[in-house]
């Protein structure tokens, strides 16, 4: 065979393996930002497996733990942009900047899908002399620096539902830290504290049990999971510009990742957020599915940023401005 003929074979070859390739062709990588058993890893493991089956290809899960979730995020932005390493985390990016823990952020990588978000609840404990959040105002009001409220430390959803109280009104209570919601909700039904903010899917098994009782949803609507749980806009329409808010879990690329490979995996886990057992896994556990992408995706994911990052910059939480970051506020 002439030494043209075999270029030209090789050419077509090549032409039509591009021709024929097709996403995935090996392992997807899917770098996990927190440790197993946790909420962000149990979601993902929960869906992933819906999603490889949509896709043709297999997804191996790692857990990538450290630095509040910035070891996991800057593995994947240092990564190849190619489909194949999918960072799987919450909300935590958004912050690192204002909070002085990276320089990377969401706007870094572009939405697979934002599949769900937490549900921000304002709980006390079951023999607290209130029963709604108007009544709490005003018992506080009435015997300042007596309330305990839980606290997680900076950045945590105890910290952004506290600053967002505060934005609307005075609050003199005293803030015990503990090291997580799970012990700060233990703490509360013993009565070491009186109230704590925490996310509708940790304290639903506790209310529903009558160890503690809610005082208001924040959100613009009832959970489908406790629909007889007052919102706090039906009595303080005011917090209404700050809704919806919460934890969320998501799966990302990063930026400059090819389109189609963008467009297969998000509509492969669109599709896995609508099985029934995952949907049923994750209302019964307080969530609010959301399944978005795109542009949808990344309004909301601007809304939490602006919203976030500027109460925790006016309550004195922040080490430096949303304004350094050209982040608006809202």
């Amino acid at each position: 065979m002439s030494r043209k003929l075999i270029s030209a074979v090789i050419a077509l070859g090549l032409s039509a393996g591009m021709a024929v390739a097709e996403y995935p062709e090996k392992e997807i990588q899917g770098i996990i930002q927190w440790g197993a058993g946790g909420s962000t890893d149990t979601v993902m493991r929960s869906v992933t497996p819906y999603a490889e089956g949509l896709l043709g290809g297999s997804v191996v899960m790692q857990n990538m733990t450290g630095g509040v979730g910035a070891i996991a995020l800057n593995h994947v932005a240092e990564a190849e942009g190619d489909g194949y390493t999918l960072l799987m985390g919450a909300e935590n990016p958004l912050l690192y900047k204002v909070m002085g823990l990276g320089d990377k952020d969401y706007s870094d990588f572009t939405a697979i899908t934002l599949l769900a978000r937490g549900t921000p609840l304002l709980v006390a404990g079951k023999d607290a002399p209130y029963n709604t959040y108007p009544e709490m105002l005003d018992y506080i009001k009435a015997n300042p620096d007596t309330v305990r409220f839980g606290s997680t430390g900076p950045g945590g959803l105890p910290s952004v539902v506290t600053a967002m109280i505060k934005s609307t009104t005075d609050l003199p209570v005293i803030f015990v830290p503990y090291d997580g919601d799970g012990p700060a909700l233990t703490a509360l039904q013993g009565g070491a504290i009186d109230v704590m903010p925490v996310v509708l899917g940790l304290a639903i098994e506790g209310i529903r049990a009558g160890t503690m009782k809610p005082l208001a949803l924040f959100d613009v609507a009832p959970a489908t999971s406790a629909p007889d749980i007052a919102t706090i806009t039906s009595t303080n329409p005011e917090f209404e510009p700050m809704l919806p808010w919460g934890p969320f879990f998501g799966v990302f690329v990063k930026n400059g990742t090819p389109d189609d490979v963008v467009a297969k995996l998000s509509a492969a886990y669109a599709e896995a957020a609508k099985t029934p057992d995952f949907v049923q896994q994750m209302t019964g556990r307080g969530y609010t599915m959301m399944g978005i992408s795109g542009a949808e995706a990344q309004a909301f994911l601007t809304k939490w940023q602006q919203t976030t990052t500027w109460l925790m910059q006016d309550a004195g939480l922040t080490k430096k401005s949303p304004e350094d970051f050209g982040i608006a506020r809202p």
